[in-house]
């Protein structure tokens, strides 16, 4: 049977590089809490930018899609799902609400992950949502020539509750003695949790969501007001290498959790750093939405695409985004740069 042990942290772990990033976002979170304590309802408005930006970004991982007009209706629930995709949004959605708001109600216990992932697939019609898996899985990696090959080799379905008994027991073990940074356990549990891969389906977008989870648990919030999984998403390659990276070894207890866990406290920062970039405009959640667009070239230097401009407001829709753009270039504020998917905007007043 496969244990782990949370009692102490990895030699690995103990590189300078690891510990300043620890100290870096020891120092964010205490900002942060300041911040959220005077200013909760002006930062009410990054709360639901991140939820949309996560429930989308978490998806599109996985492959997982639909179109900017669609999303932004279904989470609105202006509109029902019309496929297996904008089901499985739907449930994403649900279950990072409740995270959001119940997260020190939400014990961390194989029961709990279960029904969360029967809540990721409630919308659906499979019926492995809840379950753990019933058939070994691999994960498996495909090349530019589409040759596929086997990365990693999870843990046998038979061997998946036991596991995930001692998971869970190893983290809260750990949690209680507080003597390895709640930091670490997160990464080093999120990571082990990914390489048991305990579902037939669900395994990435449960892994990100029990991040936020013991992220919140422990005190640290800022998924709450900016995108962890955006952030994920746009250095997918690099979160693929270092779980590629850590894996080795992974089966026989002789891996190294390093390479994921400066990934994950660098994502983190990352989000930490543009959560308080959000904050200097955060009077923007009083302007109208051609006034926030605006406000997004003023402070942003170099080009900006569409894309940018959507993922930054994700709220606001394509064709009031295409209508302001078509404005502030009337107006002589921006210039238009290049032509087709590769256009971009340079502001120019």
């Amino acid at each position: 049977m496969r244990t782990f042990d949370y009692s102490h942290t990895p030699n690995e772990l103990l590189t300078e590089g690891v510990l300043n990033s620890v100290a870096l976002l020891h120092e964010h979170k205490g900002r942060q809490a300041l911040y959220i304590k005077q200013r909760p309802a002006e930062l009410e408005f990054l709360r639901e930018v991140a939820k949309i930006q996560s429930t989308a970004s978490s998806n599109r991982i996985e492959g997982i899609a639909t179109t900017e007009s669609r999303l932004a209706k279904l989470l609105a629930d202006e509109v029902a799902p019309r496929n297996r995709d904008e089901q499985e949004i739907i449930g994403y959605r649900n279950v990072l609400s409740l995270i959001h708001e119940s997260y020190d109600a939400i014990d961390v216990t194989p029961n709990v992950i279960l029904q969360l992932h029967r809540d990721l697939f409630k919308a659906t019609d499979r019926s492995y949502g809840g379950k753990w898996k019933d058939v070994d899985n691999s994960i498996v990696e495909i090349d530019s020539e589409g040759n596929r090959r086997v990365r990693f080799q999870p843990l046998p379905a038979i061997a998946v509750p036991d596991a995930m008994e001692s998971l869970c027991n190893a983290y809260n073990d750990a949690t209680r003695a507080q003597i390895v940074d709640p930091l670490l356990l997160v990464a080093i549990f999120t990571f082990d949790f990914v390489c048991i891969h305990p579902f037939n389906d669900g395994n990435g977008r449960m892994s990100r969501l029990l991040t936020l989870l013991l992220l919140y648990r422990s005190g640290y919030l800022v998924g709450r007001y900016v995108s962890v999984e955006h952030e994920i998403e746009k250095s997918k390659d690099q979160y693929y290498e270092a779980l590629r990276r850590s894996s080795y070894g992974w089966s026989d207890g002789a891996h190294s959790y390093l390479a994921f866990v400066k990934y994950l406290l660098g994502c983190l920062i990352g989000a930490s750093r543009i959560f308080e970039d959000r904050l200097n405009g955060v009077v923007e959640t009083r302007m109208s939405k051609p006034e926030r667009i605006e406000a997004v070239f003023r402070r942003t230097l170099g080009n900006i695409a569409k894309s940018d401009i959507l993922n930054e407001c994700p709220d606001i829709s394509p064709t009031t985004a295409n209508r302001t753009l078509a404005n502030l270039q009337r107006a002589g504020k921006i210039q238009k740069i290049g032509g087709g998917r590769g256009t971009k905007y340079r502001w120019i007043r």
